[in-house]
């Protein structure tokens, strides 16, 4: 469920800093055409290594090392060398890659921006997959007779195909952000499920001060949260404000395009988030954590974590304390209304399988990755292999193994499976594969506790022309990292109103205003 359509950043590191192993001494051979078989498996005859660049998961084994694709190698006979890389550290080590043209066969789990699609398909780095699609992708086709959105939005403005899909069509990608609350501690100290935000103030204060863990030491953190992360932000906590934030920092009112981060709303909760950070209420390290440190935080000995956002509690706490969180509700601001935001986009990302003008067998390689786009091989893709997290019933349906014991799904997933391509749509739940209960649990919250308060409209997954994409990436760059740099040091340092004023005088000069008016543009030819 990850949200990749931002704009990639520039990069000033070494070429030297790249991972070796993309190099010519490593470039695949070109097979002979007669081992290759057009359909069924294996595709090869003869046994043919590709090389693939791939972003990891902080849990995550080398891919090598996964069974789901030791067994994709031995029904295919196609053998990967995967050069993974940190998912932290991705972006920048495929823009090197990218400069140096020291390339890889493909990319896959991608990550490539609208831009980087276009920009690298208008020069030749990247292949168009169209035909190769229509000869040697049979499952994913079979995709766009269900979906034909999902092949029109893959679709650069050219009319070719850079990129392929994945998807899980759940209808739980609207509202990433789920606020958890320590109900153990609550009830330790005598206090009510918080349903304004003055009343959260006073629960994070109870929190810090009088020791609802009972070990008599001050490691109590009322809130810890992940700066800008896609789903542990503090996005939806603006909201109370009258204007929820999200990554992008657009909404979308009245098919009106909004950009939220010079808004009186967007200062006051900075504001009021100030004295929470001033008091000692936030976590100091929510602003620089990565995913690995904030999952550790609810598991200490000593149980020290008030509240977070997270989507799934037990990935946050462990099994063993999830029965001592709740989630919170929408929280009534200053103007006396709930709101619940909504992240921009669709259920599907159209980044997730690129291949170079390296790649000497993209016939092969597109049967390879076609693979991954049978349903249940989707599935087990997405969320792991039969054997460990499935196991077939009597209908063939995959259903949900037990996880072993102390054992978080979301944890467990980033060991299992590599989450890359892959389409999964609303009819393959309940009748190829078993929904995983977490997502189950998670449909539930929304209908119950979020989506009567959530914004009526989004911004859909739009791509823009290619002389739109390059003015929007020369300010968007630019914009969203003085606002994500300003937003982090408004709240720790708070700021007067000189500051505010030149902070948005700063972004009317970088061009906000003709940002945003290619996005209505956007918008509007989309609504057509």
């Amino acid at each position: 469920m990850k949200k990749v359509f931002s704009v990639g950043t520039t990069v000033f590191l070494s070429a030297s800093l790249v991972l070796a192993g993309c190099n010519s001494k490593e470039e695949s051979e070109p097979k002979d055409k007669a081992t290759f078989e057009k359909t069924g498996l294996p595709i090869v005859k003869e046994k043919v290594s590709l090389n693939i660049v791939a972003p990891k998961a902080p849990l995550a084994p080398d891919y090598s090392e996964m069974e789901i694709f030791k067994r994709l190698e031995k029904s295919t006979n196609v053998s990967i060398k995967w050069k993974n890389i940190p998912d932290t550290d991705y972006q920048e080590k495929k823009n090197l890659l990218l400069a140096s043209g020291d390339l890889p066969d493909a990319f896959y789990g991608a990550q490539f921006t609208d831009y980087d699609l276009v920009t690298y398909g208008q020069n030749g780095t990247l292949i168009p997959l169209e035909d190769l699609i229509d000869e040697y992708a049979p499952n994913l086709k079979e995709v766009f007779k269900k979906r034909p959105e999902i092949e029109r939005g893959i679709t650069a403005p050219d009319g070719h195909i850079y990129s392929l899909p994945t998807a899980e069509e759940m209808g739980i990608g609207d509202t990433p952000f789920f606020p958890s609350i320590n109900k153990k501690w609550l009830d330790n100290l005598g206090l009510q499920m918080p349903t304004t935000l003055d009343e959260y103030t006073e629960v994070l204060r109870a929190f810090k001060t009088q020791d609802p863990n009972g070990n008599g030491k001050k490691d109590e953190i009322p809130l810890s949260f992940m700066h800008l992360w896609w789903c542990a932000d503090i996005g939806d906590f603006f909201a109370a404000f009258g204007q929820p934030d999200n990554l992008d920092h657009r909404i979308v009112r009245d098919g009106k395009v909004i950009f939220t981060a010079d808004k009186p709303e967007y200062k006051e909760a900075l504001q009021y988030f100030h004295q929470w950070y001033k008091e000692g209420l936030i976590d100091p390290e929510s602003f620089t954590q990565d995913a690995a440190q904030y999952l550790a935080k609810g598991k200490t000995k000593d149980e020290t974590l008030g509240s977070y956002i997270w989507w799934e509690t037990e990935e946050v706490v462990g099994p063993e304390r999830a029965g001592d969180y709740v989630l919170m509700p929408p929280l009534e601001g200053p103007t006396g209304e709930k709101l619940v935001g909504r992240s921009n986009g669709s259920e599907f990302a159209r980044n997730a399988f690129v291949i170079t003008n390296a790649n000497k067998n993209p016939e092969i390689t597109m049967r390879w990755i076609d693979e991954q786009y049978e349903p249940k091989m989707a599935a087990q893709i997405h969320w792991g292999p039969i054997g460990i997290i499935y196991e077939e019933d009597e209908n063939g349906k995959l259903v949900n193994k037990e996880l072993p014991e102390g054992v978080a799904m979301g944890e467990y997933r980033q060991k299992v499976a590599p989450n890359g391509a892959g389409v999964i749509l609303k009819e393959d739940f309940g009748t190829i594969v078993e929904m995983e209960p977490r997502a189950k649990q998670r449909i539930k919250d929304l209908d119950n506790i979020y989506r009567p308060f959530m914004e009526k409209e989004k911004y859909p997954t739009i791509f823009f022309k290619p002389e739109e994409l390059d003015q929007v990436n020369t300010i968007e760059t630019d914009v969203k990292e003085l606002v994500n740099q300003t937003r982090a040091k408004f709240i720790v340092e708070g700021f007067s109103e000189k500051d505010w004023k030149a902070y948005v005088k700063a972004l009317e000069e970088m061009g906000v205003e003709d940002m945003m008016k290619i996005y209505q543009d956007g918008l509007d030819r989309f609504n057509k």
